[in-house]
């Protein structure tokens, strides 16, 4: 517009017939014309109002970065504060520790923001998990255990167990604010358990029983699996004690060619996409109706694991976890 004003004053029209065509005052475009004389083109060009970036900021750029890498590499008790997750006074005692400056809870968001960082749920590990162990599994052990499946024409399985309890309320509801809304269920304490089984093509096998888990129970989870297949099985699972038990181990020798267990590092569950399966089940057991029995507890878990099998979609996403997604890497089909 300014431009366009300026054109109209060097055509030689009136500077109050040009603040009347672009509704401006007259002094606007005598300012223009002057800075136009003064700096041509360029001096009537807009420029961003307010403060630049990072200017009157109280600390410094490396300052902010120094906060923002303590913060992602640290929990508060690594640096003398109490706690293991951040919140913005936590972050703002930090700086004050290290700086001598004071921030209110929202200027530390404001630079928490700048800095790219939210407000997240965080993931569990076990101090006890080894981090070179996940490393050599995603990075060594995995490929080798797809190329040896695939020279043998064999099929890849992820399985894990699971325990589902009567006393176990999953999910949410409406109700009147101040006022916790109550879910009936029974007061027998009753429990069943679950072993499945999943593939990257969408494939589950399961198997629910309501005996604690053991080596026998294991053995007859492989025997049943192992019919489905005319083919060798590579199982991947967790380290549980029944899984490395003798009688597993016995059973094992006796059907080589037929199926053959790979373990995942200890304390790394969340390398196991089966894991997922355990979560899904827990979220969608009904809500609006409570088994009253063990056998009506079993039968539900049941119907989830069936309609699970019709959804090969849904199971293929498991493997679509951020922790678990190595397994779809190169070739995220071909088993």
């Amino acid at each position: 517009m300014r431009l366009l004003a300026v054109s109209a004053l060097v055509e030689g029209r009136d500077r109050e017939e040009v603040a009347a065509l672009f509704k401006v005052s007259v002094r606007a475009v005598d300012n223009w014309w002057a800075r136009w004389r003064a700096g041509g083109r360029d001096a009537l060009l807009s420029r961003p109002r307010g403060r630049r970036v990072g200017e009157h900021q109280v600390l410094s750029e490396a300052e902010q970065a120094a906060v923002r890498q303590a913060v992602l590499d640290h929990t508060p008790c690594d640096l003398g504060l109490p706690g293991q997750l951040w919140t913005r006074a936590l972050i703002g005692r930090l700086i004050s520790k290290l700086y001598g400056v004071r921030f209110t809870e929202p200027g530390v968001g404001k630079y928490l923001k700048r800095w790219g960082l939210s407000f997240q749920r965080p993931d569990k590990r076990a101090v006890e998990q080894d981090p070179e162990a996940v490393r050599i599994r995603r990075e060594e052990t995995w490929p080798a255990i797809r190329a040896r499946a695939k020279a043998e024409n064999g099929e890849i399985l992820f399985a894990d167990q699971v325990g589902i309890r009567s006393d176990q309320v999953t999910g949410r509801t409406w109700g009147a604010k101040g006022r916790t809304p109550v879910v009936r269920r029974t007061g027998n304490r009753f429990s069943v358990n679950a072993m499945s089984a999943i593939s990257t093509k969408g494939r589950m096998h399961f198997m629910v029983f309501t005996e604690t888990f053991d080596a026998q129970v294991m053995c007859r989870f492989l025997a049943r699996l192992t019919g489905h297949f005319d083919r060798k099985v590579h199982l991947i699972i967790d380290r549980h004690s029944a899984h490395r038990s003798k009688a597993v181990r016995d059973w094992l020798a006796g059907h080589k060619d037929q199926v053959e267990l790979h373990f995942l590092p200890s304390y790394s569950p969340e390398l196991n996409p089966d894991e997922l399966v355990n979560a899904d089940l827990k979220r969608s057991l009904p809500h609006t109706y409570r088994a009253r029995n063990q056998a009506e507890l079993a039968a539900e878990t049941r119907r989830f694991f069936h309609r699970r099998q019709r959804q090969p979609h849904i199971v293929r996403g498991y493997f679509g976890g951020p922790h678990v997604r190595y397994v779809l890497d190169e070739n995220p089909l071909s088993f």
